[in-house]
């Protein structure tokens, strides 16, 4: 009778707990494994968001108090790591014909290139174009408001 109860007693074998663990192990490995591509997902994403923002605050500055003036500039935004590159130039129209002679005080549309660029990595850049209607100062040549 003992015999028999000790037959029907269940427990695991050392193989079962092995296997176990091992089983856990590998579902461990495979949820950190997605959890860290999510963080560098929301890293990236972070990233992208302070280069809109800085590149939205700068672009939102450019002209204002100071005429704009066609060439190139660059800098940085106060010791974020985030560098930008604004190109500024006259735009043209790629249907119609440029005209030889212009009104200085006719509205002239300019084109602004902004590169914002952070981190070491290629990729880690966004740019923008935009539009921005101006006069021509008759006074210095160059030199648009």
């Amino acid at each position: 009778m003992k015999a028999l109860r000790r037959r029907q007693q269940g427990g695991f074998t050392l193989i079962e707990v092995i296997i176990a663990f091992a089983l856990l192990a590998l579902a461990l490995t495979l949820l950190l494994g997605s959890l860290s591509g999510a963080a560098r997902q929301v890293r990236a994403a972070d990233e992208v968001s302070h280069a809109t923002l800085h590149a939205q605050s700068l672009l939102a500055q450019v002209g204002v108090g100071e005429p704009l003036q066609v060439g190139r500039s660059q800098g940085e935004f106060s010791g974020s790591g985030y560098r930008w590159s604004l190109e500024v130039s006259p735009y043209v129209d790629p249907l119609r014909p440029q005209r030889a002679t212009l009104d200085p005080s006719a509205l002239r549309l300019l084109q602004l290139r902004l590169s914002v660029q952070w981190g070491d990595r290629p990729g880690q850049q966004l740019q923008w174009q935009t539009l921005r209607l101006a006069t021509q100062d008759i006074n210095q040549p160059g030199v648009l408001q």
